[in-house]
């Protein structure tokens, strides 16, 4: 993978390193974001360095399509689609979306605001920029997606995504 100096290749996680990163932080990674990983750790500016960042730092990222969530619900009156009726209290409308929240797919940070859902057994989900309620497809897998930000792609080779990750795809405008 060629690049400008704003991400470096390191050596890929191992399976005990991913193991670990797995049981530390209570999510699977997908088939392919797995495979990725373990082919090569990109480290640099807003790439998730899994194995040496601090570990609030990693929390951090991996809760913050979460709380982008219920920063909409608080402030911009977002409610789910399939949550049913928004409680009245603000009190009470957080800890249901909370509760709802909890039961969506957890979503894992690829690079910045770019995210593919946790897995073990899935693979070929788009990656998705999430910014609170704001989501969109932005390649049509981790693979396309890292060619792409990284200069190997064809420009004029473009392929719409197919969103399919339950929940934050409904949220795709």
């Amino acid at each position: 993978m060629p690049h400008d100096g704003a991400v470096t290749m390191t050596p890929g996680l191992a399976e005990d390193e991913l193991a670990a990163i797995e049981a530390e932080f209570g999510f699977e990674f997908a088939d392919d974001h797995r495979a990725f990983l373990s082919a090569g750790l990109p480290v640099g500016e807003s790439w998730p360095d899994w194995r040496d960042a601090p570990r609030r730092s990693l929390q951090q990222r991996l809760q913050l399509p979460a709380e982008g969530i219920l920063f909409a619900v608080e402030w911009r009156q977002f409610w789910g689609a399939e949550w049913g009726v928004r409680p009245a209290r603000m009190k009470d409308a957080l800890r249901s979306a909370n509760y709802h929240l909890a039961r969506v797919p957890q979503l894992v940070p690829v690079h910045a605001n770019h995210y593919l859902p946790a897995g073990r057994g899935s693979f070929g989900h788009p990656v998705l920029s999430v910014y609170q309620t704001d989501v969109t497809c932005c390649s049509t897998g981790i693979f396309a997606y890292v060619d792409r930000e990284l200069g190997d792609a064809d420009p004029d080779v473009w392929q719409a995504p197919t969103p399919t990750v339950r929940f934050w795809s409904d949220l795709i405008g």
